[in-house]
């Protein structure tokens, strides 16, 4: 008898997270992993440090402080709100707690990778569902959908296309799906969304008893870090995931850091309204230079380059590179030909625009 686990974790590739260095260079700007640039609130710096003076006590296992504070930001009820090390943890174990082998996971085909390996980890199928134009195919969703169907994740807004779905897209997706299967709003980068017919995924949660909404701290609150997660859950669920979460799975710092960053309504906007500036700057920009740049609800620019030739993506990363610009390649999501440039500091938004011109060669 030989050791080997479970079947479908021998096909999973391991997740593999944004560069953040380049060798032999002192100075670099990380524009790879949607991190804000600017920072965590002072008050959430603050509320760390004091956490400091009392490391030798197990955090309080719920994380209710947490919970409340969330909870009186967005008008929720606690109880219903799990928080977790980031909420890669908290999609993970909800294919954990609903997933048999054999069943079958529906995404998106440039959906976020943990999907499919919480799916894998699980031994059941993950089934990723061709996009129409780099937008979820609400129609081709629901074709995938059958009775071995468990979960449907949808990330909304998208990372790494920067698409969403409207409102009554989400709603025309839900209403299509059996009462068995749990629907899974990723939205990791709704803070950052500016359009009148988009929703979070909160009212759905309200009012009915297969969604699932998880968000984080990590990147509109700049607390990539400390790992802190949340979702909003109908209340079986909440209680599903409680008995299996880890039983201090937030740590005592980023508990108390979270909860002053959602309360610190100035810091809050000041990062909505840098990303509002620079994303429309640098999509403008880096289509004067000609390049193919797609319009993004988050924090980040989806931008495409040459198949073959002297203005391939790869070409494009090395030379960026060269000079400290940091993206992300984004082949493993199926998207070989792409860059997805993070929104960045004035400094960093303006090397890159001028880096990009000198690899293409056009004149400034």
């Amino acid at each position: 008898m030989t050791l080997s686990p479970r079947p479908g974790i021998s096909k999973i590739s391991p997740y593999v997270g944004g560069r953040a260095s380049v060798g032999g260079l002192p100075r670099v700007f990380k524009l790879s992993s949607n991190e804000s640039p600017l920072g965590p609130s002072p008050a959430a710096r603050e509320a760390f440090v004091r956490a400091a003076e009392n490391l030798e006590i197990y955090p309080e296992g719920s994380a209710r402080l947490l919970r409340e504070a969330i909870a009186e930001a967005h008008g929720l009820h606690p109880e219903r709100i799990v928080c977790g090390n980031g909420s890669d943890e908290l999609l993970t174990l909800l294919a954990n707690a609903y997933l048999r082998p054999g069943d079958e996971v529906v995404f998106s085909q440039h959906g976020f990778l943990v999907y499919r390996i919480a799916t894998l980890a699980n031994s059941a199928i993950p089934v990723a569902v061709d996009e129409r134009d780099l937008h979820c195919d609400v129609d081709a969703m629901l074709a995938a959908v059958n009775g071995r169907t468990r979960l449907v994740y949808i990330a909304n807004p998208n990372n790494p296309t920067g698409s969403y779905l409207s409102s009554q897209e989400l709603r025309r997706l839900h209403r299509g799906l059996p009462e068995q299967v749990l629907l899974v709003i990723d939205a990791a980068y709704a803070e950052y969304v500016r359009r009148n017919d988009y929703e979070s995924g909160i009212e759905l949660v309200s009012q009915y008893d297969n969604v699932v909404m998880t968000r984080t701290f990590s990147k509109v609150y700049g607390l990539a870090g400390l790992r802190v997660g949340w979702a909003f859950c109908p209340a079986e669920v909440a209680a599903t995931l409680n008995r299996i979460r880890g039983p201090f799975n937030v740590s005592v710092p980023a508990q108390a850091a979270a909860a002053a960053a959602v309360r610190d309504r100035a810091h809050l906007e000041r990062a909505l309204a840098h990303n509002d500036k620079w994303l429309h700057w640098l999509s403008g920009e880096l289509r004067s230079l000609g390049l193919r740049v797609d319009d993004s609800a988050g924090n980040f620019l989806l931008i495409h380059f040459a198949a073959e030739g002297p203005f391939t993506a790869d070409k494009a990363d090395q030379f960026l590179s060269q000079r400290g610009l940091i993206l992300r390649a984004v082949a493993n999501y199926a998207l070989p030909h792409c860059l997805r440039l993070t929104v960045g500091s004035e400094e960093a938004n303006r090397l890159v625009v001028e880096a990009l011109r000198a690899f293409l060669g056009k004149a400034a």
